[in-house]
């Protein structure tokens, strides 16, 4: 072991720095937010979740994205731009016809969203549940290989959606 305490790792490489860093000191936002978050109830967050949702769900019930015109505020910048379909163009929509029953028209917007939307929905309230209740719901388990094989179905999707011959013209949005 070197003089100065380090620990040393092949080659003589220390694995360590001598005498460690020290913890940085949190500033005075990062202090009052842990004092909120301590003394809150455990069920604080998992309401400020269910209301974010809630706003978002709100949103796309008033604002009626179905009538909306393509340029309306407020626009996706990427289809503003180039007028390609983003990852998450029709997700809106899709949700508005969710909300409302309609499901094939959700999926004809954007067909992983809703295909998605029962895994999302499960795993929050089983994390909510847990959160504000102490509930155990069975845990939902999704190994990596799944989650890589769905980021890859979303990005053909992606870019499937924007090619403008058939069959593909069909999933522009």
């Amino acid at each position: 072991m070197p003089a100065d305490g380090a620990d040393t790792g092949p080659a003589g490489w220390p694995t360590s720095p001598p005498g460690g860093y020290p913890a940085p000191e949190p500033d005075r936002l990062t202090r009052f937010v842990l004092r909120l978050y301590d003394r809150s109830p455990r069920w604080a967050v998992p309401l400020a979740a269910v209301g974010c949702v809630a706003l978002g769900m709100g949103y796309a019930l008033l604002s009626n994205p179905t009538y909306a015109d393509p340029d309306a505020a407020p626009t996706c910048l990427l289809k503003l731009t180039t007028g390609l379909d983003c990852p998450g163009c029709g997700g809106t929509r899709a949700l508005w016809y969710v909300l409302h029953g309609d499901l094939p028209a959700a999926a004809r917007h954007h067909f992983l969203f809703v295909f998605a939307l029962p895994f999302i929905a499960y795993l929050f309230v089983a994390w909510a549940g847990n959160q504000a209740f102490g509930w155990r719901l069975p845990e939902l388990r999704i190994s990596s290989k799944v989650i890589v094989g769905f980021m890859a179905a979303w990005l053909a999707f992606s870019v499937l959606r924007n090619l403008p011959w058939a069959p593909f013209a069909s999933l522009y949005v």
